[in-house]
């Protein structure tokens, strides 16, 4: 039989793409790939389901069949009573009714405006920083922010503010001065010295004098004790995040070094915070420090928590960022040197990005455990959200309710902690090179 007969068709003209099965595309594709990919998963499938429904059945009835419109849990009842028979509903009038208390504490309803716009221009400090697209000028209000802040939630002179800030500009000329005829640690030095001598001797006489000249910037001063609810978290949140980053580059870097006194100070310091519980640092800046402190000397109580929520955080984002370190091959130390940069140069441009970038997930973890941490404020006096949920129910009017509280505190929460990790995964996708 020949070759030519044996061909039963030979196609002569391409026909057009067809469209993919309808099983092998789209929402059909990924409920059979990952619900119903085997018999194992598909029983998983079904029991979850019907988890699922047993679940939504028994809270959605609660949670969108309650009240929000009430001046007590007695009143809240009675509505529930009158419009469903029962009272297995839940009563949203309290937060409705307590909302500025959750979200101020007890600062002065007057005064509301200050924290509002403390708020918004933390946001518009921050954007600088976490996107690069946005105007690299913004940048002086970050670095302005924190004076603002201080200004804008206790009130006082703004000529108070602005010496402090003034202090910090004098200590960096003094470092970019110093820096060019002498080494790393002379330059420290230097700052240092020359912002201390401006906040001890000068600065107070400067203050005064501004103030009798030219008065005005004066806001109401607000004590620590009457901030509370979510903007005491945020504060003591945000400050121990800014500040914990970079104080545990320099631990991490401490405890990398060659010499002996710095590397033992770095790692005592590492393995004693890292040991002891943060409620314990907590009590310590509450209650002992005191003790240590000349008699008569006013430390706020507000500023003994950043400063131990900061170190206890720097512990632990010390060893987050030494992974990191460690993680990057020796290659890229050794292509540093052959570049002919120094220590600091080496750690700026080529090891210290790349070992950030790395330690992004470690980071971030850290940084939500900060945040969530601040809620343990409440056992030393400050009243927190979880604070203010405990002096609410002690309330007459509101003694009984629960759940409505613990869930609205655990939703505001859950979205900024979810916030925060969505940026660090988008972070992560921009700055992935493996893919180039």
């Amino acid at each position: 039989m020949s070759t030519t007969k044996s061909l039963s068709y030979v196609r002569k003209e391409i026909l057009e793409q067809q469209p993919a099965p309808r099983s092998q595309v789209g929402f059909t594709r990924w409920v059979r790939e990952n619900l119903f990919s085997g018999w194992f998963n598909s029983i998983l499938t079904l029991v979850s389901i019907f988890v699922i429904y047993k679940v939504a059945a028994a809270t959605l009835p609660w949670l969108l069949g309650g009240v929000w419109d009430a001046s007590s849990l007695e009143e809240c009842r009675a509505v529930l009573n009158e419009r469903f028979g029962n009272t297995h509903y839940a009563c949203w009038a309290v937060i409705t009714e307590r909302w500025n208390q959750l979200l101020y504490g007890f600062y002065p309803e007057t005064e509301y405006w200050r924290a509002n716009l403390a708020f918004f221009l933390m946001l518009a400090s921050l954007a600088p920083v976490l996107f690069d697209k946005i105007p690299r000028k913004m940048l002086y209000l970050t670095m302005a922010f924190p004076f603002l802040l201080v200004w804008l939630v206790w009130g006082g002179t703004l000529w108070g503010v602005i010496s402090v800030a003034a202090g910090f500009v004098l200590g960096g000329m003094a470092f970019k001065i110093v820096d060019r005829y002498g080494s790393m640690a002379l330059s420290a030095s230097a700052s240092v010295v020359v912002a201390a001598i401006w906040w001890l001797f000068i600065s107070p006489s400067v203050v005064d004098g501004l103030n009798a000249v030219l008065p005005f910037g004066h806001l109401q001063e607000v004590q620590s004790r009457d901030l509370g609810g979510f903007m005491i978290c945020v504060i003591i949140g945000i400050s121990g995040i800014a500040l914990s980053l970079p104080i545990g580059i320099v631990l991490a870097l401490g405890r990398q070094s060659d010499l002996f006194v710095v590397k033992t100070i770095c790692v005592g310091f590492i393995e004693f915070i890292r040991g002891v519980p943060l409620i314990t640092l907590l009590f310590t800046a509450s209650l002992l420090l005191n003790y240590f402190l000349p008699p008569g000397t006013a430390f706020d109580l507000t500023l003994r928590v950043i400063i131990m929520v900061t170190l206890f955080s720097s512990a632990y984002m010390a060893e987050v960022i030494r992974g990191g370190l460690a993680a990057l091959p020796k290659g890229q130390y050794e292509a540093a040197d052959a570049l002919g940069l120094d220590y600091w140069k080496a750690q700026r441009l080529v090891i210290m990005p790349q070992a950030l970038k790395i330690s992004i997930p470690g980071i971030v973890n850290t940084f939500i455990g900060l945040f969530k941490d601040t809620t343990l404020v409440m056992f030393i006096g400050i009243y927190d959200m979880l604070g203010l949920s405990n002096a609410i129910r002690a309330n007459s009017a509101w003694n009984g309710i629960y759940w409505e509280l613990f869930i609205f505190i655990g939703l505001v929460f859950w979205i900024c902690c979810f916030a925060m990790s969505r940026y660090s995964q988008w972070l992560e996708r921009k700055l992935r090179t493996d893919h180039r």
